[in-house]
């Protein structure tokens, strides 16, 4: 997992998966240490969490990271043979994200006291969220000398530690720009985050708990009665420049996703956008104004 540049959280879910299955086989088949683990074992395993009530989505993460793992046994020459090459992944059913309209991102911004020095920070917080497209671990490693005001760019640390760069509209960068300059400027900075533009009121980098605290009371406050989370956000970014005629290519990088099929989830459009999206531009539906 390391070799493949993962993230810490994805290999301590990795890890936590893993020891799932290592307590299943302590507890079922106490004489099979892991190096005899058989595809039957894993076939047991994986009745044993369906039957505990675990999600298809919960499955196929497990299922993920327990064939890493015995892929890596193998390619250390520690097993012969994998026995998880023959899971089957469970079906998922695609669910698509929840967003917001620009009205409500508006309605959230408006509830947050700009009088406070939190306030100042949060707006930029969520002005980032949105404007960017960034992911919650991305805002909160965003560094000021990743700031590239002139040339209206952030340069943002994405999954696999890959770099890329995002523009960032005038609002955006004027909020950022305002936190910096009124509230920042005058905090005591802990070692060691000289450079990271969120801070905390003790010095240090926010934490991403912190922000879906944040946002969620926001929200509340502006009577959205939505779940929502930083991720919504970033979800909206990429809704509303789709639905306004944006390239597919061209936001996927700015998302930083591998996959365009990753970002094709986004082309999703209400019914009453396509139906007003018909009636302006296609013919028959014309003929009958």
């Amino acid at each position: 997992m390391l070799e493949r540049s993962m993230a810490a959280n994805s290999v301590g879910a990795y890890i936590r998966d893993v020891q799932k299955l290592a307590a299943f086989m302590l507890q079922e088949f106490p004489d099979t240490g892991p190096l005899a683990v058989q595809s039957h074992h894993l076939e047991a395993f994986l009745v044993h969490l369906h039957e505990a009530g675990m999600n298809a989505k919960s499955q196929a993460r497990i299922i993920s990271g327990i064939r890493s793992f015995f892929k890596f046994l193998q390619l250390e020459d520690a097993m012969d043979t994998d026995p998880a090459q023959l899971l089957d992944l469970p079906k998922l059913n695609r669910k698509l994200p929840h967003t917001l309209s620009f009205e409500e991102i508006n309605a959230i911004i408006a509830t947050i006291d700009l009088s406070k020095p939190e306030g100042m920070r949060n707006k930029a917080i969520i002005d980032t969220l949105y404007g960017c497209g960034v992911r919650v671990s991305e805002l909160t490693g965003l560094l000021i000398s990743n700031i590239y005001a002139e040339e209206e760019f952030i340069r943002v640390v994405g999954k696999g530690d890959k770099d890329r760069l995002i523009p960032v509209g005038p609002t955006t960068l004027k909020s950022i720009t305002l936190y910096l300059q009124t509230v920042r400027v005058h905090q005591s900075i802990a070692r060691g985050f000289e450079d990271h533009v969120f801070l905390n009121r003790n010095g240090k980098a926010l934490s991403r708990v912190y922000i879906f605290k944040m946002l969620r009371a926001a929200a509340q406050s502006a009577g959205i009665q939505k779940t929502i989370s930083p991720h919504t956000l970033r979800h909206s970014f990429a809704t509303h420049l789709l639905e306004g005629g944006a390239d597919l290519r061209a936001v996927q990088e700015m998302l930083g996703h591998e996959s365009i099929t990753t970002t094709e989830i986004y082309t999703h459009m209400d019914r009453s956008f396509l139906k007003d999206t018909l009636l302006q531009f296609h013919p028959r539906f014309q003929m009958g104004k």
